[in-house]
């Protein structure tokens, strides 16, 4: 199968969608596979974008925010069900440290007396003591809305718990470690210059240039370029444990609250957002400023992904581009590892493998890559198979896939033969048997 045009896809999606400029990344892993750019980063002198101009990435800082938060979890400073007001006494009742990291906590979605008319940012300390005047505009929660005023209320409980403002902690415990050299909070050149591309015409407006959030920028308050960004997708995929421990970057990425409840397109894990494109899910986060639109996202089956920047309030469509270069690398992917034989399984074990029944359902208990799994009889190739892990002689626990946490039992005949196992209570036999009968 020939390469992806890469190239040609971005030069189109920036004609077709007419920002001025646009900086795009596809990434393996820690593997950067492809950059490019193309337009002007700054209209007025022409200067054309690099994947080395820097881009205000909004949102997408939401996403370091998110993993700040997990980080003093993990040090056991807070819990997920903890009312946000037990951290920050200010805050109204009723959310909660997961509800605001899903957008599922009915809290208003800005800050009181928001800037976005007259570009005037309240303080931190303003937006703390016009916590009263907070509304919970969903009354009970649990349903998605968005709202840039929690990442702001969840940076300052960072702040208070780990006693410096939140932009420090994110430069020193998570920038710093990973090396994204390029994410700041100020721009640095080389810089793009916003704009708003006139909807009628070849022209575009100038956006306000680089303005001062006050106390929200943890809601939106980062610049990079699609280098640290494809870094940042890296580790969204396989973090660094030093930063962040694998297990709980997965239960970040699961699925909390559904945003998009018509096509079932787009949720929400913890400060983290899941796209969906067909049979592709995708893991990351977008972002939108005055004057620029991003996305980041990577797909966890392969970790592959990408990343979009453009320098236009609107018009632009970053997410699906992103999706479509990431995309077009997957397609392309016909490379197949060679099969190599293995280790055999455990002797113990290998009589208990190959095709076993319950409720009506086939499914085929397997020794692969070293470990106990199984599969549904015909159940489509991306789907993950359950993944066991010994306990104690024939008793193994569930560690993933379908049945995660529940037990499974091999039960043998007095000449140690296995004829039944039982998992999550069901009894598994060699043959199909309905309902009654032993």
């Amino acid at each position: 199968m020939p390469e992806p045009d890469l190239d040609g896809i971005l030069r189109r999606a920036q004609a077709k969608q007419r920002a001025p400029s646009v900086s795009a990344a596809v990434f393996r892993g820690r593997e950067l596979l492809w950059s490019g750019a193309v337009g002007w980063a700054d209209v007025a002198t022409r200067r054309e974008a690099t994947p080395e101009t820097r881009y205000p990435i909004a949102s997408i800082t939401k996403s370091f925010v998110a993993v700040a938060v997990l980080r003093l979890r993990d040090a056991g400073s807070l819990a997920l069900d903890d009312p946000v007001q037990r951290h920050l006494p200010e805050a109204p009742a009723g959310p909660t440290i997961a509800t605001l990291l899903s957008h599922s906590s009915g809290i208003q979605r800005e800050v009181p007396k928001s800037g976005w008319e007259t570009l005037e940012f309240p303080s931190l300390e303003q937006v703390v003591g016009s916590l009263g005047e907070v509304e919970l505009v969903l009354e009970g929660g649990g349903e998605w809305h968005y709202s840039n005023l929690g990442f702001v209320l969840l940076g300052e409980v960072v702040a208070r718990l780990a006693a410096t403002p939140i932009e420090r902690y994110l430069d020193e415990r998570i920038l710093g470690p990973l090396e994204l050299e390029a994410t700041t909070w100020d721009p640095a050149e080389p810089a793009a210059r916003g704009y708003l591309t006139h909807p009628f015409a070849d022209s575009v407006f100038d956006e306000p240039p680089d303005t001062d959030k006050g106390g929200t920028a943890a809601a939106g308050g980062l610049w990079s370029t699609t280098g640290d960004l494809a870094r940042w997708g890296a580790f969204l995929h396989e973090p660094d444990p030093e930063v962040l421990a694998p297990e709980t970057l997965a239960e970040m990425r699961r699925l909390r609250v559904m945003a998009e409840t018509q096509r079932w397109s787009r949720g929400w894990g913890l400060g983290l957002v899941l796209y969906r494109f067909g049979d592709r899910v995708f893991v990351g986060h977008d972002g939108g400023a005055m004057g620029a639109v991003s996305t980041v996202l990577v797909e966890q089956e392969s970790g592959v992904g990408a990343v979009v920047l453009a320098n236009t309030t609107a018009g632009f469509d970053p997410i699906s581009l992103a999706a479509e270069v990431a995309g077009a690398v997957l397609d392309a992917e016909g490379e197949v590892e060679p099969w190599r034989p293995a280790e055999p399984a455990p002797p113990d074990l290998a009589a208990a493998l190959g095709r076993w029944w319950t409720e009506g359902n086939e499914f085929v208990l397997s020794w692969r890559d070293g470990r106990l799994e199984a599969r549904l009889a015909g159940a489509p190739e991306w789907r993950r198979p359950a993944v066991f892990e010994r306990v104690e002689g024939d008793r193994f626990r569930t560690v993933s896939g379908r049945e995660r946490g529940e037990w499974l039992e091999i039960v043998r005949d007095d000449g140690g033969e296995p004829v039944k196992l039982y998992w999550a209570t069901y009894a598994c036999t060699r043959d199909p048997r309905p309902f009654g009968v032993p």
